[in-house]
């Protein structure tokens, strides 16, 4: 345990992506079986267990000690974990530590899957009587599953890649043929035996990504251009008798949206974006706000089916039938999908248009009128381009448009998570209404630098009003300058409003509370 809880303290306060990557190289190549697949597994989200619960933790703590110095010590750092990690008070006679084997990671996640939810505090309450901080916390966010250490699954198979000189997509394109603790992974890691197989199983297969547009224009007679719908890209992997739906970064999502499954009956892989059919536009797409309803679900009701309709609009195919076809031309590719989309239920599969236009600064005039609710930019793919893994320079390219911004007051301010736990970096903010008051209308933890990060945390805790739990009411009289993607009507808000990714462009420290921007202004600018 102690050298995945190094693991977890070293992710958690390495910032380079490179430094990561090291770290976790560096702990799969050395630590034992099967630690290191448990580890992996965690730090891939692919560790359930389903014993142990947030709330449990909590009462565990308060029975050990001051149940009021445990609200402020949580209040003050801003995450259980390590504030129980921190406060636990061992028993005095318990040794400090323990080392005949009942505290490998491999024994710990043993002991949590084979332990009652009844029974799960006193195992863990056990267990952290023989672990320092730093083992409490790994164990903790180990039990939790919410490790939250600056990394995302596929860095972590990158970093597993890295440490055994493989290409993290042949790890990608077996991983779904695997459980953990992926002995066979590591089998075919260290040369024990070949890749594992996915053959036959709806298996994912990496998406390719596009770079930012950066130059001032590009040659249509080489690229295509098409609309960036704004929904989630997703992966339909259909063997003929199973259907499978993946998000981008290799998630299962088919219990989140079980009718496009159901509806897919092709032996094909097929690339596009999931969206949801607005009420009022005629069965088109509805903004993202309105596919949120249905995202994170593990199992959905009919009436959620029903009233948020999900379908995918199509982009791109990979396979048709046992014929993979990434190594074809992009140009190749296109009527290949156009033949296959007329097969499928027109309920749930439709095709994403091509832009028609003359010359770049034609489609940059369509791209600036272009404010559909479920258009977030366009696309430009070169017509020669392979569907290959990652972005790959000079092939496809997304250009966005514009941001939105407006001026708006802070109101409220959270701690936020991981490095970032010892600062208020999590803020509401508001707009006004014509009888002066202020109405949430969005919430921002990026966009700062390091250096205006540590002058807003000031900020926060020298204007505190109030406060309710971890959260501190502050001052209006601090502008914050929001860029955003769109902004769309939202009944779950007292405002009306939604912004889609909004984020902090400027701190307005020379304007005036008061100048900031109304409700109803935002309300002009609903797609």
């Amino acid at each position: 345990m102690r050298q995945f809880s190094q693991l977890l303290d070293g992710l958690v306060y390495t910032r380079s992506r490179n430094g990561k990557l090291d770290l976790i190289a560096n702990y799969m190549a050395s630590a034992p079986d099967p630690d290191r697949g448990w580890a992996l597994a965690a730090l891939t989200g692919n560790l359930d267990i389903k014993a142990v619960k947030a709330s449990a933790i909590g009462e565990m703590i308060r029975a050990r000690t001051d149940p009021v110095l445990f609200e402020m010590s949580r209040d003050y750092v801003g995450d259980l974990a390590e504030t129980v990690a921190l406060l636990w008070p061992k028993r005095e006679d318990q040794p400090a530590e323990i080392d005949d084997g009942s505290l490998t990671l491999s024994a710990i996640v043993d002991r949590l899957h084979g332990v009652s939810r009844a029974a799960a505090p006193a195992t863990l309450a056990q267990m952290m009587d023989h672990l320092d901080a730093s083992g409490r916390f790994a164990l903790l966010k180990l039990a939790t599953g919410g490790l939250r250490v600056g990394i995302s699954a596929r860095l972590a198979k990158t970093g597993f890649a890295q440490a055994f000189n493989l290409d993290v997509d042949d790890v990608e394109e077996c991983w779904h043929a695997l459980t953990p603790p992926y002995a066979a992974l590591f089998d075919w890691a260290e040369g024990r035996s070949g890749r594992p197989d996915p053959a036959g199983t709806p298996f994912f297969r990496p998406f390719m990504l596009a770079h930012p547009l950066e130059a001032d224009s590009v040659d249509l007679a080489d690229y295509a251009a098409e609309w960036k719908w704004d929904g989630i890209r997703v992966q339909i992997v259909g063997t003929g008798r199973e259907t499978r739906l993946y998000s981008r970064a290799g998630d299962d999502i088919t219990g989140s949206f079980p009718e496009i499954a159901e509806a897919f009956t092709a032996h094909a892989v097929l690339d596009g974006e999931l969206l949801v059919r607005g009420e009022f536009q005629g069965g088109e797409a509805a903004s993202f706000n309105a596919l949120q309803q249905r995202l994170g679900r593990k199992a959905v009701t009919a009436k959620m089916m029903s009233d948020y309709p999900a379908f995918v609009r199509l982009y791109d195919i990979l396979l048709h039938a046992d014929e993979d076809l990434r190594a074809l031309p992009w140009e190749q590719r296109r009527p290949r999908l156009e033949a296959l989309v007329p097969a499928l239920d027109p309920d749930r599969f439709d095709l994403s248009a091509l832009i028609e236009a003359t010359d770049f600064e034609t489609l940059a005039d369509i791209r600036a009128g272009a404010r559909d609710a479920a258009i977030e930019g366009v696309m430009l793919k070169r017509r020669d381009s392979p569907y290959v893994a990652g972005r790959k320079a000079a092939l496809w390219y997304k250009w966005k448009r514009d941001p939105l911004t407006a001026d708006c007051v802070m109101m409220y301010a959270q701690r936020g998570h991981g490095k970032r736990s010892s600062f208020y970096s999590d803020y509401t903010f508001g707009c006004w209404t014509p009888d002066g008051e202020l109405l949430p209308v969005g919430k921002a933890y990026s966009g700062f630098t390091d250096e205006e990060l540590k002058w807003l945390d000031r900020f926060v805790r020298t204007n505190t009003v109030n406060r309710f739990g971890p959260v501190r009411e502050v001052e209006k009289s601090l502008v914050l300058e929001v860029a955003f993607d769109s902004i769309h009507d939202s009944k779950r808000h007292k405002s009306g409003l939604a912004m889609r990714f909004p984020r902090i462009a400027r701190i307005r420290r020379d304007k005036p509370a008061s100048e900031a921007d109304t409700v109803e202004g935002l309300k002009r600018l609903v797609s």
